[in-house]
């Protein structure tokens, strides 16, 4: 059975030790994200309140027309069909905040979390 601890802070501690081996896993029913991590093997369960899409830079700076797509619908999609693209780019659990980028459609995921739990094995 996992250990659940119910805190941002094993999230931001793991992601601060090893940003590279944090990657979305997966999307779960009652928008949760689940990011793995490859070094500790633990799994950080985000539970999303809202979801704001927003373009690059280097995208808006191009002719492509603002997207009236809803955030949570794009990031469904991100995290289905560009799994291996989307990583962790900043968080903040004194604001209840994850931003996740996907290279892929170089657009950025603003989260505002309402849980965090790690699951540890």
């Amino acid at each position: 059975m996992a250990h659940i601890i119910r805190s941002g802070a094993f999230l931001q501690q793991c992601w601060s030790v090893h940003p590279l081996c944090v990657t979305v896993a997966r999307m779960e029913e009652g928008r949760t994200v689940v990011l793995s991590c490859s070094s500790c093997r633990s799994a950080h369960h985000v539970t999303v309140e809202s979801v704001e899409a927003r373009e690059s830079a280097a995208r808006t700076a191009g002719d492509h027309a603002p997207t009236t797509v809803p955030g949570d619908l794009l990031l469904n999609t991100c995290a289905t069909v560009h799994r291996a693209s989307m990583t962790l780019r900043e968080m903040d659990v004194f604001q209840d905040s994850v931003v996740l980028r996907c290279a892929e459609c170089r657009r950025h995921y603003v989260l505002r979390v309402s849980i965090f739990e790690t699951h540890q094995k």
